[in-house]
């Protein structure tokens, strides 16, 4: 895997003190003025960050395998993407395209629209964060259809916004508190395939039936999927799962949307993780990785579906942000220039090379994603999920120098989501001190 370049050195270091003085000031600072219902993960605070690495207030050097949660997929300060940032900013921050309109949100919506799954003629509408994609998502089906119902699937994380929450699977601490939550929405079996034993098509044929018997397709306006689950666990459907379902949907005039949120721009190994089996969404949510940090989000898909709304029906202040589009356009040139696709395939060959080994150990149940995008699920001596061990595994990670994340339903999935222009040196040797971690952290907990 070719070395990129990279503005910081792009090396492990940790201090015997960590958290030092400096991050533990910040986090008094943090304690007195931010409500305590956001709390990070990492105790060190970043001050600079390139490539793989995250360098905290003290000095420490972290290898970063969570990219802002699948965001900084070029890393968190490209050169072309800072250089973008810089320029358009030095022109104007924000006229709000609804009222003064300007051409590099209509360049982001072109490159959207020749990017994404299926040739047919497409429109697009850019936004500020993934959750405000899947509503307007939605919005755009309800128009679309003339139909109310909503189907998600079990193990879905789609946001943190009334509706999204609604269709958001896990309680806490998404939901918890915070009812009465949306209507409408209605949850369906995911194809889990070590939990379920299903092929594609039986799987689909079960959601299917749930969804014709529960719903009706005549109240269906649409159904959101994440064609590889992010929180809830890196869950990747059965081989022909999300053809069937794409099938079924077209037939009974559904809108399909593809929710490749946390999926898509390069982080699987194909553009989107629909590519893989040829699955052509009618809608399409974007953000994270699509703007190398900056805020921005879109929704794409099928010309005639995106026009339903009435006119003025789409949009908001911030919506496609100039500042935001021409890091958009960067990123996505950068995604070009490097084949980041071909990289993020490249991680997951030495990602397999490393971890699949600890799945004949029994702790790791499964080793399963695609790309930049790979987890583990981490069970006991009886097969049964184990949040415990895998809390500890993530704690001597970043103990060690390496920020990794957890999730799943039950908190027992340990997901890696590095840059996916990290180094080849520096992802092995995270690679090793997860091994390691896990192999350590298994033996104490027996």
């Amino acid at each position: 895997m070719d070395d990129l370049f990279y503005r910081l050195p792009q090396q492990r270091q940790v201090s015997t003190d960590y958290p030092g003085p400096n991050s533990l000031e910040l986090t008094r600072r943090r304690e007195a003025a931010v409500t305590a219902a956001v709390t990070p993960g990492l105790p060190g605070w970043v001050v600079d960050a390139d490539g793989g690495v995250l360098v905290d207030a003290d000095g420490n050097s972290f290898i970063d395998f969570a990219s802002g949660i699948a965001v900084t997929s070029v890393g968190a300060s490209n050169r072309k993407v800072v250089e973008a940032v810089a320029d358009a900013a030095a022109h104007f921050t924000h006229t709000c395209f609804m009222v003064s309109p300007y051409e590099s949100y209509v360049a982001v919506a072109e490159k959207l629209n020749e990017i994404t799954p299926g040739h047919h003629r497409k429109k697009t509408v850019l936004l500020n964060s993934g959750a405000e994609a899947v509503e307007n998502a939605i919005k755009i089906s309800r128009a679309y259809t003339g139909r109310n119902a909503v189907v998600v699937f079990d193990n879905a994380y789609h946001g943190r916004t009334n509706l999204t929450m609604a269709m958001t699977a896990k309680n806490k601490p998404y939901k918890t508190g915070f009812g009465p939550l949306a209507g409408e929405v209605y949850r369906v079996p995911m194809s889990y395939p070590l939990r379920d034993g299903l092929a594609g098509a039986e799987a689909a044929e079960r959601a299917i039936r749930a969804i014709e018997l529960q719903v009706g397709a005549e109240n269906l306006a649409c159904v959101v999927i994440e064609p590889i689950q992010g929180e809830g666990g890196f869950i990747e459907p059965a081989k022909g799962f999300l053809p069937a379902l794409s099938a079924w949907c077209t037939e009974n005039d559904v809108v399909f949307v593809a929710d490749e949120i946390q999926s898509g721009m390069c982080r699987t190994g194909s553009w989107f993780a629909c590519d893989d089996e040829g699955v052509v969404p009618d809608l399409i949510t974007l953000a994270k990785g699509i703007a190398g940090g900056m805020p921005l989000s879109a929704v794409t898909g099928r010309a005639e579906i995106m026009d339903a709304p009435v006119t003025g029906g789409l949009g908001g202040t911030y919506g496609g942000n100039p500042v935001a589009c021409a890091a958009a356009l960067a990123s996505i040139t950068e995604m070009e220039t490097h084949d980041l696709p071909g990289r993020a395939r490249q991680i997951e060959t030495i990602i397999r090379e490393i971890l699949d080994p600890l799945a004949e150990q029994g702790t790791v149940a499964e080793v399963r994603g695609r790309g930049g995008m790979v987890a583990l699920e981490i069970v006991d001596a009886a097969g049964r999920p184990d949040p415990t061990l895998t809390a500890a595994v993530a704690a001597s990670c970043k103990a060690a120098g390496v920020l990794i994340l957890t999730c799943g339903m039950d908190g027992n999935v340990i997901r890696l989501l590095p840059p996916l222009v990290i180094s080849e040196d520096l992802l092995r040797e995270g690679l090793r001190i997860l091994a390691d971690a896990i192999t350590t952290e298994s033996e104490e907990n027996q």
